[in-house]
């Protein structure tokens, strides 16, 4: 095999691309992964946008606000006495920036170690399974493989009349480099992004308003369970205002001046930093020639069947490039799926069995389906819930916000869906993904010894309260 041919080829290294080279070279497949991006000091900085803008640095800046917030208003609950709490945000975005060059780099050892050929730079495809590498510190040239997967992942959503400079008006990049506390933080969009990012400055100490154009707050969740998260982030004086459609934004003198509409009044805010927070599309701008065979949909998203094959042979897609949720290990997962499949084996994801997660205080977690869309397809079902506050493990850490929801079918007492308002639902949900993927029942949940005592009991009460027998609250 040629210098410049290959098994396999990944055009792009974030969370599907660099974990599924690393399985395809576990494999014994010669592999081959591009990844343009590149960190401040101008090094390589594989890992997409999650481990580099996204997921890893907002739940580092999460983390340090949080401590922040707790010695300031929870410790002295315990007993603890503090005084003159400050925050040095210089530091805490030290810190963020070296845990993200932490990972930077145990990545590209990983390349090294399982001999996978990693090019800093930009990857197109075109027909036959020709790649035009194009190095960011070298001549343009052309790879060929048996395989090429897509893994190019996303970019964010902008809106009309709202430009972004990532000084005063903010993608999620400005988002975690703000160098002081702004006094008044604006957030269009009051989804995971514009939750968790809101979080953090309020937090900190800004006055945070999140303005959402639909009316309903976080309607991937139960009606029951997002007022629950709603009323969570108002204790906290998060500013949440539902049905504002914003028709622009402009900077003036160092502030930025919103202009929305709730449905009857115009109305006008002015923040200090403002964070466009409304989604993100497909990143195949410039990833694929017209003779590559490979078709994207309207929305710009690349047409894959259910094992992430496109319309042209041999080429593959994964991760927020295709259909289904955009999340970082969901792009993993099928990264692993599309590598182990290229070797002959049977690679596998459920798409029915992904969990989600907000990671705000309380966390928001939740996996399969909810109420709604039960109803929509003439699903009879069940449901038990069971409140924190209700554990002995909750009161004693001072955390008992929330409840567990558990949805199952009415007939079978199989597992449909669980959501989760509560400290660490980012770890619990997990339980609940094990016991679906193997078709388990809440009867299964109801069956197993929890330890005691932990949070994770919630998840038990809430299976026994399918059926009305929880033991610690009135069915």
């Amino acid at each position: 095999m040629a210098d410049n041919e290959f098994d396999v080829i990944f055009i792009g290294g974030g969370p599907g691309g660099y974990a599924g080279a690393i399985r395809t070279a576990q494999l014994g497949l010669k592999t081959l992964l591009i990844d343009d991006r590149q960190g401040e000091d101008g090094k390589p900085a594989p890992g997409g946008t999650c481990l580099n803008v996204g997921c890893i640095p907002s739940k580092a800046l999460l983390d340090s606000s949080k401590h922040f917030h707790h010695i300031q208003h929870d410790y002295t609950e315990h007993g603890i006495s503090t005084s003159d709490v400050s925050i040095d945000v210089d530091k805490m975005l030290t810190r963020k920036r070296k845990v993200v060059k932490q990972l930077n780099s145990g990545l590209i050892q990983l390349f090294k170690a399982n001999k996978i050929e990693f090019v800093n730079g930009r990857g197109k495809l075109f027909a036959d399974r020709q790649v035009e590498v194009t190095p960011n510190d070298g001549d343009k040239y052309t790879a060929t493989a048996k395989n090429v997967v897509l893994a190019a992942g996303s970019v964010p959503f902008s809106i009309p009349n709202v430009e972004v400079d990532n000084e005063h008006i903010l993608d999620n990049v400005g988002a975690l480099e703000i160098p002081e506390v702004p006094e008044r933080f604006g957030v269009i969009g009051a989804g995971v992004i514009g939750l968790e990012m809101g979080s953090v400055w309020r937090r900190l100490g800004s006055e945070v308003v999140l303005l959402e154009a639909v009316d309903d707050f976080l309607p991937v969740l139960d009606r029951d369970m997002a007022k629950i998260a709603q009323r969570e982030f108002k204790k906290q004086g998060l500013d949440i205002r539902m049905g504002c459609k914003v028709s622009g934004a402009t900077v003036d003198d160092g502030k930025v001046r919103v202009s929305y509409t709730d449905g009857k009044d115009e109305h006008e805010e002015v923040f200090d930093k403002l964070l466009v927070a409304v989604g993100r599309r497909a990143a195949s701008d410039g990833l694929v020639a017209d003779d590559s065979g490979v078709t994207l949909t309207d929305r710009g998203q690349v047409e894959v069947d259910g094992h992430c094959r496109t319309k042209a042979e041999g080429v593959w897609a994964i991760g927020d490039l295709v259909r289904g949720p955009m999340l970082a290990h969901k792009a993993s997962e099928e990264g692993i799926a599309v590598a182990e499949t290229l070797a002959g084996q049977a690679g596998h994801i459920n798409l029915d069995t992904v969990p989600w997660v907000i990671y705000t205080d309380p966390e928001i977690a939740w996996v399969g389906r909810n109420e709604s869309e039960l109803e929509d397809a003439g699903v009879e079902y069940r449901v038990g819930t069971f409140p924190f506050a209700a554990t002995g493990r909750g009161l004693a850490m001072g955390n008992a916000s929330g409840q567990v929801k558990i949805i199952a079918d009415a007939e079978t007492d199989q597992l449909l869906g669980c959501q989760i308002i509560g400290a660490n639902a980012s770890e619990l949900i997990g339980e609940v993904v094990v016991t679906m993927e193997f078709h388990g029942a809440a009867e299964d949940l109801a069956r197993i010894v929890h330890a005691h005592p932990t949070l994770s009991e919630a998840i038990h009460e809430a299976a026994l309260a399918v059926d009305k027998r929880a033991i610690h609250k009135a069915n």
